[in-house]
């Protein structure tokens, strides 16, 4: 027994001493009002290059065209990496994390995996170091797999729109989605993977069967809820801090032909999240409900009929949404085609129990496919005018329902003074649905809301200029008013700038969190673009120890 005592009490001092190293080599503030762009190379010695190059590859590495992986979605960091790895195979990854693990304290190289670039902050980015095509390691079948739970097996590397289009030949689909498709497997479960789906299936990462992972330290493990349960965990929500995922096992169910797509409006922010609340905690009801806040939106009824049908033409023409800030329900059911009678009865009867304003009601109805792909749409839109690649300045909050409404009043009525910027979306989530062991960091009530601001900064068209700094200070006040008032929130996609932040974001769980790194990623190469950690110059006492 003094033993055993004295053994776990050696173990938290070292990790104690081990967390502190950990802290100071954490990154201050910088300065979000801003652009980071960093162009001029770090000077690298040419055996470490030669090191990577001489690499027995099913793929290659590309050290001179490197602009793409250079920024991401958010397009607000210019990071070039040393190399690019365009793997073949989960083997390459393998050895090039081993190599880099190899050359050690020799080198300052890190590793990125990359998807389709969609991360807002430079989480993607490695400066210097390399970065993962993982795009690279698609398989050419995504094997589905039938039967009383029915799963599909994918590269880390596949979009889910193209697990969509080959699930959907078999009549099944994952359960769980995110608004934009065109994301990788790998991407969207480093995160959650969060859609209007969440409140009766819980996030992306809830339905995970199975998982092939390359740690930090290059090796090549399977896990899931029962063979190396600690990783599956750590991996899922772990923002690539454990391991880079390079296979995936995802629950499916059966996938309906077409859903019947609703909006409604609401005046009354009260009204609008009683409603909410209540469909998400009703069986039998909705399969998807998402909302969006619109404020001083001129004729916003009338851009709905491009894609639905009013219900009253008369009352929604005679509808003013200029200068209100008006709160947007947006519900959908499935059904397949042999039901096509009964849903307008189904739906008319969910949507009696609601208090919407009755002249708002449009609906539609689509293909699933169509429904699931919408955002696509609207990318070739605006990626034909020249507005997808600008600046993002996105902010994703999870917000507890004991503030929300608190939130909701001082944010949509006195911070934000429109939104033509981007979508404001705004709904609830069951915590009942999330899975408490994974890495992902939720507020700690029943029901939390996630809030999305999705705003673009475009350029101006007479001065060229855009209001970029405007956005980023328009974020911060709403992350000050929520510090002043003491809200619990927690950031989805966190991004944070400070030691105490990032401690204050994992609570409690900071120092599991920081233990996993040691155990899966000890020379912390993995992830970099974070800045949650840097990698490690010398020997830790865990390690020596």
């Amino acid at each position: 027994m003094g033993l055993t005592s004295s053994l776990r009490r050696n173990n938290k001092s070292f990790l104690r001493i081990f967390m502190i190293l950990v802290l100071s080599c954490i990154p201050g503030r910088t300065n979000l009002c801003s652009n980071h762009s960093v162009t001029t190379p770090i000077d690298l010695p040419p055996d470490i290059r030669s090191s990577l190059d001489s690499l027995d590859l099913e793929g290659y590495i590309s050290f001179n065209d490197v602009h793409n992986a250079s920024k991401d979605f958010g397009n607000r960091y210019q990071l070039p990496p040393l190399a690019i790895l365009h793997p073949r195979s989960v083997s390459d990854i393998s050895t090039m994390v081993r190599r880099i693990v190899h050359l050690g304290s020799t080198s300052n190289l890190t590793v990125a995996a990359r998807g389709h670039g969609h991360s807002l902050q430079g989480q993607a980015l490695a400066h210097q170091g390399v970065v993962i095509n993982m795009e690279s390691l698609r398989s050419p079948d995504i094997k589905i797999h039938k039967g009383k739970q029915p799963y599909v097996d994918v590269s880390g590397g596949e979009s889910w729109i193209n697990i969509l289009r080959e699930t959907l030949k078999y009549g099944l689909s994952p359960k769980s989605w995110t608004d934009y498709l065109h994301l990788t497997v790998g991407g969207t479960l480093s995160n959650a993977g969060i859609s209007g789906q969440a409140f009766k299936y819980g996030p992306q990462i809830n339905n995970v069967c199975q998982l092939e992972i390359v740690t930090g330290k290059g090796e090549v493990m399977t896990c899931s809820e029962k063979q190396n349960s600690e990783l599956f965990y750590s991996v899922l929500g772990g923002l690539g801090q454990f391991g880079i995922i390079t296979r995936a096992r995802i629950a499916l169910g059966p996938a309906p032909h077409m859903v019947k797509w609703i909006r409604v409006l609401y005046s009354d922010f009260s009204a609008f999240s009683r409603d909410q609340e209540h469909l998400i905690t009703k069986k039998n009801g909705f399969d998807y409900v998402e909302g969006f806040v619109t404020v001083n939106r001129t004729d916003l009824l009338d851009n709905w009929r491009s894609s639905f049908s009013p219900n009253d033409s008369i009352g929604a023409s005679q509808f003013k949404s200029e200068g209100k800030t008006l709160y947007c329900l947006e519900i959908v059911k499935y059904f397949n085609t042999e039901e096509v009678n009964s849903v307008p009865q189904e739906t008319e009867k969910l949507l009696s129990e609601l208090s919407y304003i009755p002249s708002t009601l449009f609906s539609s109805e689509v293909p699933y496919i169509e429904f699931l792909d919408r955002v696509h749409i609207a990318e070739i839109k605006l990626r034909a005018k020249g507005l997808w690649e600008v600046p993002h300045p996105w902010l994703n909050l999870l917000i507890p329902k004991s503030s929300i409404f608190e939130f909701a009043t001082e944010v949509f009525n006195n911070i934000l003074t429109s939104n033509n910027n981007g979508p404001i979306l705004i709904y609830p989530v069951n915590q009942s649905k999330w899975n408490k062991h994974t890495s992902l960091i939720t507020p700690d009530e029943d029901i939390f809301y996630l809030v999305a601001f999705l705003p673009s900064a475009v350029p101006n068209p007479n001065s060229g200029t855009s209001n970029l700094e405007y956005l980023l200070r328009q974020n911060q006040r709403v992350l000050n008013f929520c510090s002043a008032t003491n809200i619990n929130v927690k950031q989805y996609l966190p991004h944070y700038e400070t030691q105490r932040e990032w401690r204050s974001h994992f609570g409690n769980r900071w120092e599991t969190f920081a233990k996993r790194k040691h155990t899966y990623d000890p020379l912390a190469i993995l992830a970099p673009g974070h800045r949650i950690f840097q990698k490690a110059t010398q020997l830790s006492p865990i390690q020596l120890f």
